[in-house]
């Protein structure tokens, strides 16, 4: 599934159309990797190789040729509610407009499922604010968004934001 392009410039002001799909399985080891660099800067949980394979129907990837430029997850959380969560983007392709590629492709597939709410957990809130995000008091989420939270070496006293976007109606609603 192809959804999104991403359009804009490299850090050295060359123009790149980058795709953002799901994963394949040749991707687990970069996801991985990608992932656990941030999770080691205490930046976001990280993610085990086995969690990978697991959720790897969840991902989203922008890749270039072989090499995964940046990724993200929807993973659905109830029948009405889905998180974004593993966002990650290589530093070197950072500022050029993959990440809200990837977040934009996670909101247009919760859409196409008939969810009627995302969010997410971070600590750049200015990031979802600018695609529409709101930012609200975790405790208004159902418990069920805690499930990792337990096994954060920052619980209970994380300074993670909760920022949610309301999705329109599916059409035909």
């Amino acid at each position: 599934m192809t959804t999104k392009t991403s359009k804009g410039r490299t850090k050295t002001g060359m123009r790149q159309t980058l795709i953002v799909e799901k994963a394949r399985i040749s991707d687990v080891q970069q996801l991985h990797d990608l992932v656990n660099v941030f999770a080691a800067k205490g930046e976001m949980l990280p993610r085990t190789m086995g969690e990978v394979y697991e959720n790897l129907r969840d991902f989203f990837v922008v890749r270039r040729q072989d090499d995964v430029l940046g990724c993200v997850c929807l993973h659905i959380v109830w029948d009405d509610l889905a998180e974004v969560r593993s966002l990650a983007v290589c530093e070197e392709s950072q500022a050029v407009g993959l990440g809200a590629a990837l977040v934009r492709a996670c909101i247009d597939e919760a859409c196409n499922l008939g969810l009627k709410r995302v969010f997410a957990l971070t600590y750049l809130p200015g990031f979802f604010e600018k695609l529409g995000f709101q930012q609200v008091d975790v405790m208004t989420l159902p418990q069920k968004v805690w499930n990792e939270c337990y096994r954060c070496p920052k619980f209970p006293s994380c300074s993670e934001l909760a920022m949610v976007l309301d999705l329109d109606p599916p059409v035909g609603v």
